[in-house]
């Protein structure tokens, strides 16, 4: 398994830089600056597909002009979505990509990695990148194949579809089992809209019920 690069450039872009993103909640920095990071990163793994011998050399001489390009590149990408100004964006990524240049560059002369051990690093990487970014990060950077890589977000149990489930029920209940013709009243629960306090109420609720019960049970095993 491949050192783990995504996450290794964030903590250090956090720390080595200061300044970036630094007019943001820290929730708000961490987020932005882990997407750049995975945006970058897939870049420089889908440069190196393209150019292997190229991205080589510009890591070891880290020409700013070339980092500038790249990053006008992603950011007049039709697919880029980023929340941040074009120009923001792009002092960012300037930013980011100098980060990455430097550690790649460290990492391949400390670790003697060598054109081949590079391409192995940063072509492991797909693994550490896949799920950790929405679909426009991987089609501004032309890594395609971790479109849809994300999990989506649902909800376990809606306490309204509970209820609609509920109310089908005792309509089924009441519905005559005969033929005859006697009246019947049908009884419907209406589903109301399930307010946002019981989504975090209804599981400390189901929490209290176990630990009563538990404690209902230690009482009679002793």
């Amino acid at each position: 398994m491949a050192f783990d690069l995504v996450h290794y450039f964030a903590e250090q872009t956090e720390i080595q830089k200061p300044q970036l993103f630094s007019q943001y909640s820290r929730e708000q920095r961490s987020t932005a600056i882990f997407e750049l990071n995975a945006l970058t990163l897939g870049k420089l793994i889908q440069l190196w597909r393209s150019d292997k011998n190229k991205l080589y050399q510009e890591i070891q001489n880290i020409d700013p002009l070339y980092l500038q390009g790249i990053a006008r590149h992603l950011v007049t990408s039709t697919h880029n979505q980023s929340k941040l100004s074009s120009k923001e964006l792009e002092t960012a990524l300037m930013e980011v990509l100098e980060l990455q240049f430097s550690e790649i560059k460290q990492l391949d002369e400390t670790g003697h990695f060598g054109q081949t051990g590079l391409g192995e690093l940063l072509n492991g990487q797909l693994e550490h990148l896949s799920g950790q970014a929405d679909d426009w990060v991987w089609s501004t950077n032309q890594l395609t194949e971790l479109i849809g890589s994300k999990p989506q977000n649902t909800e376990d149990i809606s306490l309204d579809e509970t209820m609609k489930e509920f109310n089908q029920m005792v309509h089924t209940a009441q519905t005559p089992n005969t033929t005859h013709d006697d009246h019947t009243t049908e009884v419907v629960v209406e589903s109301q809209p399930v307010p946002f306090w019981s989504k975090i109420v209804a599981p400390l609720i189901a929490l209290a019920i176990l630990l009563f019960l538990y404690t209902q049970y230690s009482n009679l095993i002793h």
